[in-house]
């Protein structure tokens, strides 16, 4: 029995054309099309936030798809800034800057410079990874399901604040329209995280007490890196039942993901 074989290149393409579709959908919802709303009602937030977050798991394991194979060089380090010769004087204890100091009379008067005008805020980069998992600490004493009295629903009518879930479809968006240039993103992360785990391993392993805290802040550093791009278990957004067929492209994706994983060798 052969192989067989995936047109990776034909898959990306169809469930990015159908998250698209999605978007679309969440665009309007969110008044994207007219600039995007500034709050919306709690049952049209939570229905933007039963299809945008099953869509972001998708769009993030096609990202994965596509960096499978990918190969790119670690970033080089970053060459330490040389000191100013204001700080060479002040390190020599030749010259002493104070700040923060009422002159009085002596201050010259000088107009107030005009307040620069502050750019538009810029849209949060699509998370490459998946959000932990949340764990009930307090169990509330093995009682389930969660306990309703004493608790005030929500009510469905009041306005909540829709401006961090409209960047968040805008965010969906752009990497949607650039899967290419995240999945770089992505290959590029995976070289950092590697290069890492190499210096935390040679650290260790010629670390003597003079140099132990230098490993374990290579430690540390790896540990903030090497964080699953996927997490175990089911997808973010995940529902035994669909009902939507955000649901149905999920599925594939998380199922195309998990075979690039296993076929990537490199």
């Amino acid at each position: 029995m052969g192989q067989i074989t995936i047109d990776w290149t034909g898959t990306i393409e169809r469930n990015r054309a159908a998250l698209l579709r999605v978007v679309a959908v969440l665009f309007l919802m969110a008044g994207l099309d007219e600039g995007g709303a500034d709050t919306v009602p709690r049952r049209v937030w939570r229905r933007i936030v039963r299809l945008l977050r099953p869509a972001e798991s998708a769009a993030r394991r096609l990202i994965v798809v596509a960096a499978s194979g990918l190969e790119v060089a670690p970033p080089k380090p970053r060459p330490e800034k040389a000191p100013t010769s204001t700080e060479q004087l002040q390190a020599k204890g030749l010259l002493v800057v104070h700040e923060g100091m009422n002159l009085g009379l002596a201050r010259i008067w000088r107009p107030e410079p005009a307040a620069p005008e502050k750019p538009a805020p810029r849209l949060p980069a699509f998370p490459l990874t998946d959000p932990s998992r949340r764990f009930d600490a307090k169990a509330w004493n093995g009682l389930r399901p969660f306990p309703t009295d004493g608790f005030a629903h929500a009510d469905e009518n009041e306005e909540v604040d829709a401006r961090p879930l409209c960047h968040r479809i805008q965010a969906l968006k752009r990497a949607l329209d650039d899967i290419d240039g995240h999945a770089r993103r992505l290959a590029r992360r995976e070289a950092r995280a590697h290069l890492a785990s190499r210096q935390m391993q040679s650290a260790f392993a010629s670390a003597s007490k003079a140099k132990l805290k230098d490993a374990n802040q290579t430690f540390e550093r790896a540990y903030r890196i090497q964080r699953q791009t996927l997490r175990l278990g089911r997808p973010p957004g995940h529902r035994k039942r669909p009902d939507h067929e955000v649901d149905d492209i999920l599925r594939e994706c998380h199922s195309l993901a998990l075979h690039a994983g296993k076929s990537d060798t490199s």
